[in-house]
């Protein structure tokens, strides 16, 4: 498991090294949550995915994505916003030895 670093502001992107994969991940607010698009090496693996907590965002193999992301409320059960982003909202990263 790795948390992805995030700012509390309404949208960004992060690039990071996840098993190897040049990964790209856009975080945005919208009016009815938060979302995320995927790249790895510049396409586009998933995109538009509204966060859940605890829900996974990538979800199927057939992407072709080593792993799987998720946001954790570290105070609760509530799907995360960008204000809580970094403090109460961390996105963490599944390693497939993680998810099994």
């Amino acid at each position: 498991m790795l948390i992805i670093p995030l700012r509390p502001i309404p949208s960004q992107i992060v690039s990071v090294n996840l098993a190897g994969q040049p990964t790209q991940i856009k975080v945005y607010q919208k009016m009815f949550g938060l979302f995320v698009d995927v790249s790895v090496s510049n396409q586009i693996i998933i995109g538009g995915v509204i966060g859940r907590n605890g829900v996974k965002i990538v979800r199927s193999v057939y992407l072709g994505f080593i792993g799987d992301l998720f946001f954790n409320d570290g105070q609760g059960t509530s799907d995360p916003t960008y204000t809580g982003l970094g403090s109460r909202f961390s996105l963490v990263y599944l390693e497939p030895s993680d998810s099994a």
